[in-house]
């Protein structure tokens, strides 16, 4: 299976406020529950490779005059742990060095469990880990004695009674293809000046 999108868990267990740090496709991705929204970031500072998920949230800060601050509750910066470095989850975007340096940032989907079922069956979404049927199915594709197609095996007298099982929670799934930074609304080029 050639696919970049993996479901990395339920979005009912990452609370509001919440992180986790998830592998998918062998990449740690932070993702982060903000008021509902879910981001997921490369779970590595491009300062100096610190775990961004054990960063925290702070408000930002801005004065007017020297000595009176206001703290902005509604745009929070996640902090590196090592070193207090900014970033904002949304975009990667870092606030010590806007220009030089950002967090990669990956999109973070909520799906129904019918729509990851769906892809599931089509290749086109894959588990951060192997499903027993894949996991049988791989095994069978080595010959493994543990697999389903070991030789010399027959079906026994008796069949286990099987249920439909449908898949009610809603599920997050990471997208690794390179997400593109966003533009500052109105700005320009100085190619687009100049035409």
């Amino acid at each position: 299976m050639n696919t970049r999108r993996y479901v990395v868990g339920k979005a009912a267990d990452l609370a509001d406020g919440e992180k986790m740090a998830v592998d998918a496709g062998g990449r740690s991705i932070a993702i982060f529950n903000v008021k509902g929204r879910y981001y997921g970031l490369l779970n590595r500072c491009p300062h100096r490779g610190a775990d961004l998920c054990a960063g925290r949230f702070l408000p930002r800060v801005t004065a007017a005059v020297p000595g009176e601050y206001h703290y902005d509750t509604e745009h929070t910066f996640l902090v590196c742990p090592w070193h207090g470095w900014e970033f904002d989850v949304v975009t990667g975007q870092s606030y010590f060095d806007p220009v030089g340096m950002r967090g990669r940032p990956y999109r973070v989907e909520v799906e129904s469990g019918a729509t990851v079922t769906h892809d599931l069956d089509e290749g086109t979404v894959a588990l951060s880990r192997l499903t027993p049927q894949q996991y049988a199915a791989v095994a069978a594709d080595r010959g493994d004695e543990a697999g389903p197609a070991v030789a010399g095996l027959q079906p026994g007298p008796l069949r286990a009674e099987t249920v439909s099982v449908q898949i009610e929670d809603d599920y997050l799934v990471v997208d690794l293809r390179p997400q593109r930074p966003q533009r500052a609304q109105g700005a320009r080029t100085e190619k687009q000046e100049t035409a």
